[in-house]
């Protein structure tokens, strides 16, 4: 039925899209000194600012999915591209603080289409371990791009280029990705009934979706908790926290790549059970390690993470297929969501930390360090509950016979 579609250049211009993605994560997190000192924010206001990249991303992931099949992922794409290129314009020639909230949420807007297009249209043109291959090479964008969008917004900062320049940046993939999208067919749904709203909201309801679920919000918690934060809890430990940060995303995108034979290898419940005993000793380790140490905790830690997202809308794809594109954009969705809340309860631990160690009578870099390490200890909590859920997942679903791959058409 998907004989005749162009996957090569389908599959290069979801990448971009993620590519464009990852780029206003990460140049919009370099340039954000400059939005504060050149238009008189405070740091209160340019966190309303970041939250809107997060707010915007799960609507329209949302939207998207109930409405991919109906409206098609080619229009979702056209809608992305629109709402990219707005964001982008609107936050190079912005006037103030109510003009960069609007333009973040169109940001966040396009990114929440690319995910809500790309991922159901990926698992329509593959299947099996082809289709969790292709979905991790498509993730490793994210990661990839962050390092290299925080590569060029180090390097034209250095030079003194405006951050206006920087946000021209993000422009190219973005044209690269309309460019790559003109003009072709997109794939149709291989599985039968998968394009009924119907079946897809009592899908919703099965308890592998509703498992799945619970443990996307707890992965993407593990995986953007730590990085999000990883400036301020580690900034006294010794260690580069940028350098960790770009170590960090250069192996996850690594890792992605080659996913294939992982996956193959392990299964999926083999590679989240995996992945979640390895985010546990990564983020313990980043607790009581300082120094050059830290280097080496990153790799462990960027090992345990770099399958969880990509690996949950796999699993969402090949054993409730019937969720269809629906089912991958809620699992996006309450991933992002998730991240967004959870973001204020890591602040509100690093807060009590520090009110707790100066009662103690630390102060200065090593009352910073110990509650960040607290913090740390905090968040390993996550990875742990998953170590028992995925290991319930893991016998749950050996022997099922539903949850083989879709086969090929």
């Amino acid at each position: 039925m998907n004989e005749n579609i162009n996957k090569s250049a389908l599959f290069n211009g979801s990448c971009f899209a993620l590519i464009t993605t990852a780029f206003t994560f990460s140049i919009r997190a370099g340039i954000l000194p400059e939005l504060g000192e050149e238009f008189g924010l405070s740091a209160t206001q340019l966190g309303f600012i970041n939250s809107m990249w997060f707010l915007g991303f799960p609507i329209s992931m949302i939207i998207g999915g109930i409405v991919y099949h109906s409206f098609g992922p080619k229009n979702i794409m056209r809608v992305a591209f629109v709402a990219h290129t707005l964001g982008i314009l609107l936050t190079i020639y912005a006037g103030g603080y109510t003009t960069l909230l609007i333009s973040t949420l169109f940001i966040g807007f396009g990114n929440g289409c690319t995910e809500a297009a790309c991922n159901p249209m990926i698992a329509d043109m593959y299947s099996g371990v082809k289709m969790n291959k292709m979905l991790n090479r498509f993730h490793m964008w994210f990661p990839g791009g962050i390092m290299i969008g925080a590569l060029i917004s180090t390097f034209m900062t250095g030079l003194n280029l405006g951050w206006e320049a920087q946000m021209w940046i993000t422009m190219v993939p973005t044209v690269i990705y309309a460019y790559l999208f003109f003009g072709k067919a997109f794939p149709k749904a291989k599985v039968e009934g998968s394009t009924s709203l119907l079946n897809n909201f009592k899908a919703l309801f099965s308890p592998v979706f509703l498992f799945l679920f619970v443990c996307m919000a707890l992965t993407a918690i593990s995986e953007f908790g730590p990085q999000q934060w990883v400036n301020i809890i580690l900034a006294n430990s010794g260690a580069n926290a940028m350098i960790i940060l770009a170590l960090t995303t250069g192996v996850m995108a690594v890792a992605r790549f080659f996913a294939g034979p992982v996956v193959a290898k392990l299964g999926q419940t083999g590679v989240l059970l995996l992945g979640a005993i390895l985010a546990t000793i990564g983020i313990y380790l980043f607790s009581i390690v300082t120094g050059p140490a830290a280097y080496f905790v990153a790799v462990i830690f960027a090992l345990g993470v770099a399958y969880f997202w990509p690996v949950m809308v796999g699993a969402v794809a090949q054993r409730v297929p019937l969720s269809g594109a629906l089912g991958l954009s809620i699992i996006g969705g309450i991933g992002m969501f998730s991240s967004a809340i959870f973001q204020g309860v890591i602040g509100g631990w690093i807060d009590s930390a520090r009110a707790t160690k100066s009662a103690e009578g630390l102060s200065g870099d090593a009352l910073e360090l110990a509650a960040g390490q607290a913090t740390l200890q905090n968040m390993a909590f996550f990875p742990i509950i998953l170590i028992v859920l995925f290991t319930i997942f893991f016998f749950w679903q050996k022997n099922s016979k539903k949850t083989e791959a879709v086969s090929p058409v």
